[in-house]
């Protein structure tokens, strides 16, 4: 059953004229039939009752008791790459249960955006919504405005990583080895050519924990979803 995720209190309401159009046109969706709606966190079955003027209108049939959401926080810092990998991460990190990510423009940053930077913002945005509704999350995750370097050093979290290839470092094991529930975790991404040694630097003066993933290099596309699936795994259920 298709999942869309609308902001309203009445019982009878309208939906966006992009989820219209794809539960008429895409799902092919008839009167009588049902969709699930996630109203500030709770799921309802909701039957479609009216699909006039390619509007659709549904009324709330019955709650359902559903949480996908990990017990814990995670924010992915995921610095700037070229746009099909940074929407495949943004819909990987949506499936995998962050929380926030946070576009980071680094020295090494291939992509820089300029003055597009609100296009971009407002089409993560609807990505994470399409991820959400496909992997039937009850939050949709947020993209925060880009941040530079010395911007994450004054971010606030209980557990701030920075993953990294250098030597000195401790493993992903070692610094998730405690209770995580409730927790929040900053993980931080470099681009392609890595972080350089002063922007690590800063990073650890301010709180940041020198992490490896393990022997073996990862792209910067592979590098959060990895981290987020040790959380996941940590937090098995």
């Amino acid at each position: 059953m298709q999942r869309y995720f609308v902001n309203t209190k009445n019982d009878v309401f309208n939906l966006s004229l992009d989820d219209s159009y794809h539960v008429i046109r895409v799902m092919r969706n008839k009167i009588g039939e049902e969709i699930e709606v996630v109203i500030d966190k709770e799921v309802y079955i909701c039957e479609i009752i009216s699909l006039k003027d390619d509007v659709v209108t549904v009324k709330k049939i019955r709650l359902e008791q559903q949480n996908s959401e990990l017990p814990c926080q995670v924010t992915i810092a995921q610095s700037l790459i070229k746009e099909q990998k940074m929407d495949y991460v943004l819909q990987k990190c949506c499936e995998l249960g962050a929380t926030e990510i946070i576009p980071l423009n680094t020295t090494r940053s291939v992509v820089k955006l300029d003055k597009k930077e609100n296009k971009k913002i407002e089409r993560w945005n609807k990505i994470l919504k399409e991820a959400s509704e496909q992997s039937k999350r009850v939050v949709i995750p947020t993209v925060r405005a880009i941040l530079d370097i010395d911007d994450l050093c004054e971010l606030d979290y209980d557990i701030k990583i920075l993953c990294t290839v250098n030597e000195v470092t401790t493993s992903i094991k070692r610094v998730l080895s405690n209770d995580l529930n409730g927790a929040r975790i900053l993980f931080v991404i470099g681009p392609e050519g890595g972080f350089t040694d002063d922007e690590e630097k800063k990073l650890i003066s301010s709180g940041f924990i020198a992490t490896s993933l393990g022997n073996r290099v990862l792209r910067t596309e592979t590098a959060a979803l990895y981290a987020l699936s040790i959380i996941n795994y940590i937090l098995m259920r």
